[in-house]
């Protein structure tokens, strides 16, 4: 008879998928599908004129679900092509967000001392600076398109990251195992590679996944500011910022995709904090 502690070894180790992670990871993957499959989803072309309300958007009808903007323009189709556009500014200034922030934290945390302090004054003093402030500095320097956008959103948002990594970075250099590889005379860059990135990326894919939320907004306050990613390109910030003038009016303009940003921002959060708590399960 086997014993019970070898039947228990033999069985694969589950994972439990509690209802936060499950809601906002059904959330995001039916914003990436409706971001991938935009042209096919989209009843018309985001940038045409598809009736003729020029000056005087139309309600939702059973044509236009959603109604049209005061340029006779179809909003379901510019909701649908902005989830390509904002998911698109989002993950990828996230990357770069990352990496800056990652990179400064590890750095910081592992060697200490007066490298450490310096990079967390530039940390501090980047902390002090409002962040749509400083991003609407760079914006006015650089053309507006979508990569300068992104790139704009990475340099503003890494702090957090930067102060999260180096405190997780700080506790693994006192773990026994970085002592002793450090003793038996490995050098920083393995030590690194091999023994605290892979302890600090639980960290970095929560904070990650929450980040894109705030990416998100940033990029929304941008294009609501007419800084964002330039017309005729869809875009749901500047999608409201356009709407300005007929709140009262016409204020399916700006409800919808007021709404849409609501959706992705709550996805991504509810899929950040379910990785949280995220446990395996004993079965």
């Amino acid at each position: 008879m086997v014993p019970a502690t070898r039947r228990q070894f033999r069985q694969p180790m589950k994972l439990r998928l509690n209802p936060m992670e499950a809601i906002g990871a059904a959330m995001v993957l039916s914003l990436l599908i409706v971001a991938i499959f935009a042209p096919w989803l989209a009843p018309y072309d985001p940038t045409r004129a598809v009736a003729n309300t020029f000056g005087d958007p139309a309600p939702p009808s059973r044509i236009f679900l959603l109604g049209t903007d005061q340029l006779g323009r179809d909003v379901l189709s510019r909701i649908i092509y902005g989830a390509r556009v904002s998911l698109t500014v989002g993950v990828a200034a996230m990357a770069v967000t990352m990496v800056i922030g990652v990179s400064i934290g590890l750095v910081s945390g592992f060697f200490g001392g007066a490298i450490d302090f310096a990079l967390m004054r530039f940390t501090d003093i980047m902390l002090t600076l409002p962040a749509l402030l400083l991003a609407m500095a760079f914006v006015a320097v650089l053309q507006p398109s979508i990569w300068s956008i992104l790139l704009v959103i990475g340099l503003v948002s890494w702090t957090q990251i930067a102060r999260v990594v180096r405190a997780e970075a700080l506790t693994m250099t006192q773990r026994d195992f970085v002592i002793a590889a450090r003793a038996l005379g490995a050098p920083s860059s393995r030590l690194i590679a091999r023994h605290v990135m892979p302890n600090v990326m639980p960290i970095i894919v929560v904070m990650a996944v929450l980040g894109i939320s705030g990416t998100l907004l940033l990029d929304a306050g941008l294009s609501f500011l007419s800084l964002g990613v330039p017309p005729p390109t869809p875009s749901w910030g500047r999608m409201i910022e356009e709407a300005t003038t007929y709140f009262r009016t016409a204020p399916w303009l700006a409800i919808f995709p007021g709404l849409a940003i609501f959706y992705a921002v709550l996805g991504f959060n509810l899929l950040g904090y379910g990785f949280l708590r995220r446990r395996p399960s004993p079965s």
